[in-house]
């Protein structure tokens, strides 16, 4: 067997998410398509791991995922092959033989995720309505004054929706910056750490554009961090379609 890593894109709107759901296999999923299509190639059943699961309606520019194929096969060209069989929504960037010592989670050092905000109250372009949340108009200085107190070490437990269990609740969070997004009406929040619990990200925007709205002080990340219960202060989680799981950081190959 070889381990093969590939690196997908996708449109989550029409998915329930990464991950195969037990119990629901008429639900589809982006881990399911690719199993479909790597059983078709491989001429058996091929499980697929990704560096992370992806929520329903979430999207990916960098989903990297490692799968293990038989020797026999590893003269197929996987990318061209993929996308050949791949519905239009989900696309294969890169296909490479890697060291059977990499996995797609756990030798990840950090992940980049990016969240669109709609700042426009009037319209709405329909081009970008999967792809962001429209909120209005938001106070940026106090979204970003909240932002610093976000980034560094904590126990995000309070930002961490119920349904993965995890050794451990604390996270480095590198960076969170605002960008500009790709009309003049949007604005692109990008934050990375070692690692996000489950809807960390979507938890956090939400918390931060209750606070670009006035309804909270940037003082209150302090007070849900310390809190270590996500019922302690009320917020709307952001909605999925504005994320996106942009990056994946990986050690070079042949230090594994």
């Amino acid at each position: 067997m070889k381990r093969l890593q590939l690196t997908l894109a996708y449109d989550g709107t029409a998915y329930c998410g990464w991950q195969i759901q037990a119990g629901r296999s008429d639900q589809p999923t982006i881990q399911g398509e690719l199993e479909k299509v790597l059983a078709r190639l491989c001429g058996e059943t091929v499980r697929a791991h990704g560096s992370g699961r992806t929520d329903a309606g979430v999207h990916a520019l960098e989903q990297v995922v490692h799968v293990d194929i038989p020797d026999s096969k590893t003269q197929i060209t996987f990318r061209r092959a993929l996308n050949a069989l791949l519905p239009d929504d989900i696309a294969c960037i890169s296909a490479r033989i890697v060291p059977d010592a990499f996995h797609s989670r756990y030798s990840a050092l950090s992940k980049t995720y990016a969240y669109t905000l709609w700042l426009e109250n009037a319209f709405l372009l329909p081009q970008r309505r999967a792809f962001v949340w429209k909120t209005g108009p938001l106070n940026m200085q106090a979204m970003q004054a909240a932002a610093a107190l976000f980034c560094g070490e904590h126990d995000f437990c309070s930002f961490q929706n119920v349904g993965t269990p995890v050794k451990s609740t604390v996270r480095n969070l590198t960076a969170l910056r605002f960008d500009p997004g790709q009309t003049a009406h949007e604005c692109v929040v990008r934050l990375s750490a070692n690692g996000f619990l489950k809807q960390q990200v979507r938890n956090m925007l939400g918390l931060l554009v209750a606070i670009g709205r006035g309804q909270y002080e940037p003082e209150v990340v302090e007070r849900a961090l310390a809190a270590q219960d996500r019922r302690a202060i009320a917020y709307q989680t952001a909605p999925a379609q504005g994320l996106c799981l942009e990056h994946v950081e990986y050690p070079a190959l042949d230090t594994l």
